[in-house]
Formats: structure tokens, sequence, C-alpha cells
């Protein structure tokens, strides 16, 4: 049997005809860039996640980019990042002109919570961006303590936890901003590159939507030095009929996490923990092994196809050499341990039988 780690097939052709009745119906309209189908997902998905404004962006590296720009920070700040994050959360602080400071997990969750924060303090700590990893919540009691005792701004990386809560408030709205991607494979992904900012700040979702729009608050009249990033019409018409289907994609999700915990027993292997006071809509299912690499490999000659998020840690990057960044335990343990068992809408019984019975046979 061949268990892919990610497919579209099921989720797509369920709603395929919905999908090109939309694209026929933008086709004609021919109108393409921010138009009403932009305006109406800006309004629905900030509505979806309890917020008053959406502003949709061209990824979600430009979500945090132009979060930061529109929050003032930039040369001589410093940013605080959790160290097992993917790349575009420092690259945005990079692209904004501010340093990246790496502070470690929680070692349960592997998410953001208090420790460790007041010890990468500074003078110049102007903002924290918490990283909802893998489908669930950081500890965001404990950041926004945090944030609000050092008045920094809180920028939340949300691209993974499309729905995920905290003590029954959505991701997205604890902070200054909520940043989110819609990468194809994200619980709610265009049919290309999207992303999208929610916030409850007028000014400062006008800014945002200003920055992204070549600095423009109207047409020929630029208040800033902005960049080129909107939320494609088309991508926008797609992602609102997904949209209505979050919910029971998440949910789909949730029960095959629940049959992998409760079947994969293995020694060798340590399961996903769901944190307190916080639901996971499992993005990705994430296991630790010691001998990860030789596990993908067995799992591969079964037909069972595996991720690594993200086997070379931030500080080990290239790209951060110059950087000197601090090589932290932790987050070079999951970069050598961290593996994505297969996941997505669609699953049969029997494909995930099959990875519960691989697994625990290894």
């Amino acid at each position: 049997m061949n268990v892919p780690f990610a497919t579209f097939e099921t989720m797509h052709g369920a709603i395929r005809e919905e999908m090109l009745a939309k694209f026929s119906e933008m086709y004609d309209a021919g109108w393409f860039i921010g138009g009403t189908e932009c305006d109406a997902f800006d309004k629905e998905f900030a509505a979806w996640n309890g917020a008053n404004y959406g502003v949709g962006v061209a990824n979600g590296l430009d979500a945090l980019y132009l979060s930061l720009r529109a929050l003032g920070i930039g040369a001589g700040d410093d940013v605080i990042i959790p160290s097992n994050t993917y790349i575009a959360t420092a690259l945005a602080v990079t692209y904004a002109g501010a340093n990246v400071v790496l502070v470690d997990p929680d070692p349960i969750t592997m998410n953001m919570c208090g420790q460790g924060l007041e010890e990468v303090l500074t003078d110049n700590t102007k903002a924290i961006i918490p990283v909802h990893l893998y489908g669930q919540a950081a500890q965001m009691d404990e950041v926004m303590t945090f944030a609000n005792k050092y008045r920094l701004f809180v920028i939340e990386d949300c691209a993974q936890a499309h729905g995920a809560t905290f003590k029954g408030q959505k991701v997205g709205t604890f902070g200054d901003v909520g940043c989110f991607s819609f990468y194809p494979g994200k619980n709610l992904g265009a049919l290309g590159d999207a992303g999208a900012i929610i916030t409850n700040n007028k000014e400062l979702a006008d800014k945002i939507r200003g920055l992204g729009n070549y600095g423009s608050d109207r047409k020929y009249h630029h208040l800033y030095k902005g960049t080129n990033s909107r939320l494609d019409e088309i991508q926008a018409g797609f992602l609102r009929i997904k949209l209505c289907h979050l919910n029971e994609y998440n949910a789909e999700r949730d029960v095959y996490a629940k049959k992998y915990l409760a079947g994969i027993k293995n020694p060798k292997i340590t399961l996903p923990q769901v944190g307190e006071n916080r639901n996971h809509i499992w993005h990705i299912f994430s296991i630790r092994c010691e001998t990860r690499d030789d596990l993908h490999d067995y799992l591969e000659a079964r037909g069972i196809s595996t991720v690594s998020h993200y086997p070379i840690a931030i500080a080990d990057q290239p790209a951060y050499e110059m950087d000197h960044l601090p090589k932290l335990p932790l987050a070079e343990k999951i970069a050598a341990t961290e593996l994505g068992l297969p996941m997505f809408v669609g699953m049969t019984d029997e494909q995930i039988q099959y990875v519960i019975d691989a697994v625990n046979a290894y």
C-alpha cells in the first residue's frame, strides 16, 4: 500500500464543481486584482476568527513582514521568535531590518511559552512572534503576560494553526495581529500562494493594506515606501469556498489524529501531546524518534511518505551564519528527531491502520 504524506484528491474532488463554477464566474467578470472576492474574503476570514479586520496578502511571509513594518519594527530592534520555527518567521524579521532573537520552546508542545523569554530580553526588544506550530496554540497566557509587562508588540504566526484555540479563543486574536499562510498544504489552502492578516485595530489594518499596495492609500497617492503584496482575486474566491468547509476539515483531521494516538505504541516513538486549555487542528502529526532518518527510510520502503519539519534549525542555516545565532539545545534536538506522519482530508481507515502497524513494527 502507498500512503502519501498529503494529497488533495478527496478534498478537491468534493468541491470540484463549486470551485470550477467560481472560477468561471471570476473569469467572466474580468476583474482579477482587489475585487469583490478579496473584499468578501477579508471580512469572512476575520469574522471566522473573531477579529474585526482582515487584510489579504500574497503569502504568509509577507503577512509577517508587513505586520512588522506597520508596527514600526526596524533597524536596531530585537524580535523574539521560537528557535524551532520555519525560516520564514526569521526572514520576516530580517527583511524588516530587525534582529532575530531565538528562544527554545516548551519541550511538551514544542511551542513558545513563558520559559526563557526574560533571559533573552534586551533594551532593544520591541516585539515577540509566538508561532503556533503543527496545529496547536502557543502558551498565549504566558506570552501575553510577558509582552504586556514589557510593552512589546505581539505578532502571532498562525500559518499552521487555522482554527486552533487557547482557552476557547482562536489564535491570531491575542496579539496586535495574526498572520496566516494559505499555502496549498495548509488546513485552509489556496491553489497557489496566498496569505492574510487579522487584527482588531482599524488603523493598523489600513496601514498594512497600504504597505502591501505600493504604500498607497488611494490611487497614485503613496503614504509609505511599500511593496506589492496583494491577495489574488481568484485565490480569494477559492478560499471563500474552502473556508465554508474548514471546520469539517479540521474535525476530520482530529479523528485521524486520535486514531494515531490510540494505535501507535512503540517505545522508540514520542507522540505529540496537546497542551492544556487548547485544541489541535493537526496541520502536522509530528512524532519524534532518536533514529528519525532510519525511521523515515523504513517507512518510505513500505510506501509511507513522511516529512521532517525542520531538519536544519535556523541557527544552523547558512543564510544566518553571519548572524551568529545561538545553537539552542531543544531546537537542535527537534531538528534531529522530528518526523511528520501522513495527515490529509480523505484518509481511509486502511491507510491509517497501515501507518500505525508500520510504525509499531519499527
